[in-house]
């Protein structure tokens, strides 16, 4: 399963409003599946890091490893952008969010996150945990 960024950082951040509903996702969810993220959502988690090896540290802990995305989803993840931008998406670079849900779709895995917009309008294929869904 891939988990999402926003997932993530709802934890590491002890968001007031989402860390309680990530945390037993979190929980759950790895009683299930394995917990897993790509370079795009490592990238993403940077952001909140002073040093690779910190990040390194936090994922370790969490027991989540990165995973490499596959040619086919880097494809597909261009396919879709270009859907979005046809169909008036105004965003004029590829967002992470098609590199994720083209990696789920691809890989068949199913992604942890709080924000379903794209996926399910781009990656119908891809089954979603979310708080809305649950």
């Amino acid at each position: 399963m891939l988990v999402d960024t926003n997932v993530l950082v709802d934890v590491l951040g002890n968001d007031p409003d989402w860390a309680d509903w990530s945390i037993t996702q979190l929980r759950a969810q790895a009683q299930i599946h394995r917990l897993i993220i790509n370079p795009v959502i490592y990238a993403e988690l940077s952001l909140t890091f002073d040093t690779v090896e910190a990040l390194d540290a936090r994922l370790a802990d969490l027991q989540i490893p990165v995973i490499e995305t596959p040619k086919p989803a880097l494809f597909l993840a261009g396919k879709a952008f270009v859907q979005y931008r046809r169909q008036g998406g105004a965003k004029t670079n590829v967002l992470a969010d098609f590199f994720i849900g083209a990696h789920a779709a691809v890989a068949s895995l199913p992604v942890l996150t709080r924000d379903v917009r794209r996926y399910a309008s781009y990656f119908p294929t891809v089954r979603l945990i979310a708080p809305e869904l649950n």
